[in-house]
């Protein structure tokens, strides 16, 4: 019997060429765009082995759990790691990092998360560029969590690699993510005798075998229905345009703090100031004598299906994130959400 979603022809090298120039003009990249066949661990930590090794200082900063798995790969790949960790209810400034730049001019490498969904943190991207840019090191970004739900232009802010992922804010699945890669970037991977090759990390693979060759044979046989799900993505997005659905996010963000607040039930804000909320989700400290965890199950038995979670780790008593991405960034989603934690928290 035949299924649509089985029985699918094979994806033609010109079909994920053309994705991928969708994906470019999403980004407003002039950068080579490789689309990895896997969530979007892959291609980043495809980047930090590629550009890093023994000879690399790196400056890693840590708003959120994602800069500290930065921190590891890139001292598992021997290079010099200086970590710059802010607390994770703020964001990082142009300024630590100029600081921190200035007192180490060997950095050569600066990793960074634009919003880490986890904190419900976002970092300043553009002016943190420009710092970077000016020091002259190669400029890492997980955008991750940032794309679609507020402006991202690696171009125009020298990001020389710069990950995305559908599963969030582009409201797609988790198998299949992308990245744009400078000039310079390529030069780095091609002179790292470390660098992944003949490896499914590698994205030196892609740019020999795929890009210089003029996209003509892909590398293996790509995973039809996630090639499709990101292509529907993009296109719904530029259906709607691109800034209706940032303001979106931004508005489901807005309410989500403004409700939570007014509430007068002890949830707080976890990021303290407005300007460093991530659009793509908002962390909420739960009151001194509630655990987080039980407060989400006790919402999730109220209205299952919700986009709640507890915080990880250390977090996982304090904070409750509340995840308005994709088609959950709705008025009604965050009333719904912010409902339920009223009725977790007074029963």
């Amino acid at each position: 019997m035949s299924h649509p979603l089985l029985d699918l022809a094979p994806l033609t090298a010109d079909r994920f060429a053309a994705i991928e120039r969708r994906v470019a003009g999403l980004l407003a990249t002039e950068q080579d765009v490789v689309i990895t066949q896997g969530e979007a661990l892959l291609p980043l930590e495809g980047c930090i082995r590629g550009a890093a090794g023994p000879g690399t200082t790196a400056l890693n900063v840590i708003t959120g759990p994602y800069g500290q798995t930065f921190g590891d790969w890139l001292r598992d790949c021997g290079a010099k790691v200086i970590d710059l960790a802010v607390p994770y209810h703020a964001a990082v400034t142009p300024e630590e990092v100029e600081r921190a730049l200035a007192d180490r001019p060997e950095i050569d490498f600066v990793s960074l998360v634009h919003a880490e969904a986890a904190t419900g943190n976002t970092n300043p991207v553009a002016a943190i560029g420009e710092v970077v840019r000016r020091h002259g090191a190669l400029f890492m970004l997980d955008a991750v969590a940032s794309v679609a739900a507020e402006p991202l232009l690696p171009d125009a802010w020298g990001v020389d690699l710069c990950v995305i992922g559908a599963q969030k804010a582009m409201g797609g699945p988790a198998g299949v993510s992308a990245v744009s890669v400078s000039e310079r970037a390529w030069a780095r991977m091609a002179a790292n005798p470390q660098a992944p090759r003949r490896s499914y990390l590698s994205l030196l693979d892609w740019k020999e075998r795929w890009i210089d060759a003029g996209r003509r044979a892909l590398l293996h046989a790509p995973a039809q229905l996630e090639m499709l799900a990101l292509e529907a993505c993009v296109e719904r997005i530029e259906s709607v345009g691109p800034d209706i659905v940032m303001a979106r996010h931004a508005a489901a963000a807005r309410a989500t703090r403004a409700g939570a607040t007014a509430l007068g039930i002890g949830l707080e804000p976890y990021v303290t100031e407005a300007r460093d909320a991530a659009p793509v989700a908002t962390t909420l400290r739960v009151p001194a004598d509630a655990d987080a965890s039980a407060v989400v199950a006790r919402a999730l038995a109220l209205d299952p299906g919700l986009p709640l979670v507890a915080g990880g780790g250390a977090l996982a008593r304090e904070m409750v994130r509340v995840n308005h991405y994709g088609p959950d960034a709705t008025d009604e989603v965050v009333e719904r959400s912010l409902a339920a934690l009223a009725g977790a928290l007074s029963g």
